[in-house]
């Protein structure tokens, strides 16, 4: 399975082999076999087509997105490398994703929740996060 880790660890080698390498640059992830965390301080998520909304306050602005690296995206949104609405206005809180086995999939899902009213969007993230917590370290 393929796995990447997304915080900046150090990395850590075992027989010449190494197990885990992280830089925090996110397109310069290293992919390879899911490990056991290294003292617990390591999270792993699996890389998959996600659907997501930001959010830059409770019930405030949202956007809602779609990517093939859930991780490495909201990384560049939360450091304004994505240039256009969420930099505009400032709207860089993962309040709520979905993962999905295909892009199709995940492609259509995006389409769907852009047509929907604001007050289902509202009932969808608070379903599942009613306190609008960032769940960007959640996906670390």
């Amino acid at each position: 399975m393929d796995y990447f880790v997304s915080s900046p660890e150090q990395a850590s080698e075992s027989g010449g082999k190494i197990l885990l390498l992280v830089i925090p640059a996110p397109d310069k992830y290293i992919r390879g076999q899911a490990v056991a965390g290294i003292q617990g301080k390591i999270k792993m998520v699996k890389k998959k087509p996600a659907v997501y909304i930001l959010a830059s306050k409770k019930n405030g602005t949202l956007y809602i997105g779609v990517t093939s690296d859930l991780v490495k995206r909201i990384w560049e949104h939360k450091n304004n490398l994505v240039e256009g609405f969420t930099k505009r206005y400032d709207v860089h809180h993962l309040v709520w994703y979905e993962l999905h086995e295909e892009m199709a999939s995940a492609i259509e899902r995006e389409r769907n929740l852009k047509e929907w009213k604001r007050s289902w969007k509202l009932r969808l993230i608070e379903s599942s996060n009613p306190d609008w917590q960032d769940l960007y370290d959640t996906i670390l």
